[in-house]
């Protein structure tokens, strides 16, 4: 089966690296999953998981909380925002998360930022009501 290299970095860690068949990510735009041979592309990611798959049956997911995916047909690099592996994930973290982003919300006075920040705090919430924590 055909593969391609995986990046993916976090602000603190290296959390991936090595071949995998397959990426889905969280875009902006939508999701995605990435194959050998996609076509270029720069994107940015929103909170969500990141869906790795090294073989068939086989794989890891990592949450992001925003940053960018560099693809191209051979190779795909995330660099995060924040980041850490689905298992490090508590109930108290993304509480912490949302906690953050309201404060960010709460200290601006712009009406388009404040908007954006609100997406992020439900994209949280979907967040930890789709891990169950």
């Amino acid at each position: 089966m055909a593969t391609f290299h995986f990046d993916f970095v976090g602000p603190e860690r290296t959390l991936y690296s090595g071949e995998v068949t397959a990426v889905q990510l969280p875009g902006t735009e939508g999701e995605m999953t990435v194959m050998p041979g996609h076509a270029p592309v720069l994107t940015s990611l929103r909170v969500g998981v990141i869906v790795i798959t090294e073989s068939q049956g086989s794989g890891k997911r990592i949450y992001v909380r925003g940053g960018f995916a560099d693809i191209g047909p051979t190779a795909v690099t995330v660099l995060a925002e924040r980041a850490a592996p689905i298992e490090e994930l508590t109930h108290e973290s993304l509480d912490r998360d949302i906690e953050a982003v309201e404060m960010q919300r709460d200290a601006t006075e712009d009406l388009q930022k404040r908007e954006e920040l609100n997406g992020q705090i439900v994209q949280l919430q979907e967040t930890k009501a789709l891990l169950k924590l």
